[in-house]
């Protein structure tokens, strides 16, 4: 079972140095995404997965959370620390916190 993480606990695993991993497509990546987050879309993820560090906790976000649990999925089968984001960019934005705008 992967570990579902609500935006609180999202914020607090950030703040300890976890990975964000966004797995959206890159259009909606460069309209606005977790400050900091690493882009790999969910269909180029099983690929990109030796580019991850391993020593440390991977937190999934995309839109609201449905392509980011199948991304958290295949990353804790794989091996990693994972974890997806409960509501995504999205849950994030709504709490008040900022977006980057940047290109893929």
């Amino acid at each position: 079972m992967v570990r579902e993480l609500g935006i609180e606990a999202f914020v607090a695993a950030r703040v300890q140095g976890a990975l964000v991993l966004d797995v959206r497509e890159g259009f909606e990546f460069a309209a606005g995404h977790v400050p900091g987050a690493r882009w790999i879309p969910l269909g180029m993820l099983a690929g990109g997965l030796a580019s991850l560090p391993r020593g440390r906790p991977v937190m999934v976000v995309c839109a609201s959370g449905n392509r980011s649990r199948v991304g958290a999925e295949l990353l804790t089968r794989a091996g990693f620390d994972a974890a997806f984001v409960r509501g995504g960019v999205a849950a994030w934005s709504l709490s008040g916190r900022e977006l980057a705008a940047e290109p893929a």
